[in-house]
């Protein structure tokens, strides 16, 4: 069931807005490495156009998601809480590597859109009122 911006939680329109702003840097960044590996010399180019075509899917997968909960589409609620349970090991790996800049933002980004998601305004209005599909 497609719902009115009118009965769209703030909870979702966070979640909706955190997973598009990754969406974006994701297809930025596999941009990026297709456009490098195009005009630069890679050391490998399977291994870079293949990084760029995953960059890119994953970043309109990210978009198709968030896209997803903005409509506060019932499908939408399971991938974006996966997605932010495999952002968080790699947010936490670029801290503990010292990436700091870019670990920080990335954890924040994906407690933020965990909380979001999972929130009980976001449950009611994705899954139903007692929290179970096909209600």
């Amino acid at each position: 069931m497609i719902r009115r911006s009118a009965d769209r939680p703030v909870t979702v329109t966070v979640a909706a807005a955190v997973l598009a702003a990754q969406g974006l840097l994701v297809l930025t960044l596999g941009g990026y490495v297709a456009v490098e590996t195009l005009i630069g010399e890679p050391t490998d180019t399977i291994t870079s156009l293949a990084v760029a075509g995953f960059g890119l899917l994953a970043g309109a997968g990210l978009l198709w998601v968030a896209y997803g909960l903005w409509r506060v589409l019932r499908w939408s609620r399971g991938p974006a809480v996966v997605t932010q349970i495999f952002v968080l090991p790699v947010a936490v790996t670029l801290i503990q590597s010292g990436q700091y800049g870019y670990g920080v933002p990335l954890v924040a980004a994906a407690a933020v859109a965990l909380v979001t998601v999972l929130a009980p305004t976001s449950t009611r209005a994705l899954m139903g009122e007692d929290g179970r599909p096909g209600t």
